[in-house]
């Protein structure tokens, strides 16, 4: 689709020629020959570029120029000038204006002057689309009680510079939590920097944490900052900090208390502005009694506790969490959007979910790529969810399965793929209750194909 550009000057020679260098140029072309024309044909057309002549009958391109911006503040716009003073000039870059070109118009400069706009017009429209697709993303769906209660408490506690204690089990959201603290607190132009401390080993997590210097320990190649330092003036979150090892929890409580921190094999501190917010599906309490977890760090994170509901206990926001998803994943996937019947609603708020959210946004997916039909019925979620299916992990439906031996793999990677979830992927944890090495875990990860799922 050709990009459209608007030209709004009284001049019918400077009209004709610049509409026919566009149209040459494989761009659509509209023109008016006055500013009052020219903004009601900017919301009919909606150009990516405006050519505007300053000097014109009647409104003139300064003051059409100011209209446009309050019209629209995204709106690209090249002021043409014959006799223009640099007063002019001045106050059209002041009022937003992409250049200014004088008169006559050179062709070449015309050209690179488009080419240039252009790639900053798309650029800003791609970034548009990318903060919506990361808003929807994101976004916490439900309307019941409890998360009608849980987005007042993020409302309260966002404007302030309080730590925050997510707590909740696997799969229910306190990511998409803390994300939406961040966005509404006054560093939501910082950065948001996540560390899963289950996910990272423990001899690492304090180099991922607190930086490195070369040389400091094998493979430190060269200087790395830390993620307290990445997020500085933004907010840091710790995710399943309930895995963080007691060296680890020290150092945090550090940085806490005094807000410096010092590379690992460095010597001089950093000062750092850092909201922590903390996240865990454990029982800290009962960390705590078990000598795994800190009591001051403790009393350091929990200033103010939000806990996030489990999917059973608010089913009644399946059938939102259901069509947001599948809206999600159509356009994400670029798969054909799908409907749903009542019916197979009312079996998937039935389950009972065990991996709460994530486990509902896999099972969508799931029906939205393998149903037939333009609508999701009972009976897809029947033959491809079913309660044995969803508790299972993905084991499926069994008589898909041909040969013995494709059963033992198919069941063996269900088996595995519900145990990695139930400990949030924390490979160490899962191999400890498994009674197998880490390493034969993280081979039969790689055999399957298992990825660790978002949300």
């Amino acid at each position: 689709m050709p990009r459209r550009i608007l030209v709004i000057d009284d001049e019918p020679g400077i009209r004709s020629a610049l509409g026919q260098l566009l149209e040459y140029e494989g761009y659509e072309v509209r023109t008016a020959s006055n500013a009052a024309d020219g903004l009601a044909e900017y919301d009919r057309f909606n150009p990516q570029l405006v050519f505007m002549d300053i000097k014109m009958a009647g409104m003139d391109g300064l003051e059409a120029l100011k209209r446009l911006k309050q019209q629209d503040p995204d709106a690209c716009v090249v002021m043409i000038s014959g006799h223009a003073t640099i007063k002019d000039a001045v106050e059209a870059t002041q009022l937003g204006a992409y250049d200014i070109l004088e008169k006559p118009l050179d062709t070449d400069r015309i050209l690179v002057l488009l080419r240039n706009a252009l790639d900053r017009t798309e650029l800003a429209e791609e970034n548009a689309r990318l903060r919506e697709t990361i808003e929807v993303r994101y976004e916490i769906v439900g309307r019941s009680y409890v998360i009608r209660a849980l987005l007042d408490q993020i409302d309260k506690v966002a404007g302030t510079p309080a730590r925050v204690l997510i707590t909740g089990e696997n799969g229910t959201g306190k990511e998409l939590v803390a994300r939406a603290i961040h966005k509404q607190s006054a560093r939501k132009a910082k950065p948001f920097v996540e560390v899963n401390c289950a996910a990272i080993p423990s001899e690492l997590i304090e180099s991922e944490l607190f930086g490195h210097m070369k040389g400091s320990f094998t493979g430190a190649v060269q200087d790395r900052a830390g993620k307290f330092e990445q997020a500085d003036g933004g907010t840091l979150f710790l995710d399943e900090v309930g895995d963080m090892s007691l060296t680890a929890q020290a150092k945090v409580l550090r940085v806490l208390q005094d807000g410096v921190v010092t590379r690992i094999g460095g010597s001089k501190p950093a000062k750092v502005d850092v909201r922590v917010i903390a996240a865990t599906n454990k029982d800290l309490e009962e960390e705590i009694a078990n000598g795994r977890f800190r009591e001051d760090l403790y009393y350091r994170l929990n200033v103010v506790p939000l806990r996030v509901p489990a999917l059973r206990d608010r089913r009644e926001d399946v059938p939102l969490l259901v069509r947001h998803f599948l809206s999600l994943l159509a356009r994400q996937d670029g798969l054909p959007a799908k409907g749903i019947d009542d019916a197979a609603l009312q079996r998937l708020m039935e389950l009972d979910w065990p991996g709460n959210v994530r486990e509902l946004r896999n099972t969508v997916e799931r029906l939205l790529i393998l149903s037939s039909g333009a609508r999701i019925t009972l009976a897809d979620v029947e033959r491809l969810v079913g309660r044995r299916a969803v508790e299972a992990g993905g084991l499926g439906s069994l008589s898909d399965i041909g040969t013995f031996e494709e059963f033992k793999h198919a069941a063996e990677r269900a088996f595995l793929l519900a145990k990695l979830r139930q400990f949030d992927w924390n490979v160490s944890e899962t191999a400890r209750v498994l009674e197998m090495p880490r390493s034969n875990v993280y081979k039969k990860i790689e055999r399957y194909g298992l990825k660790r799922e978002e949300g």
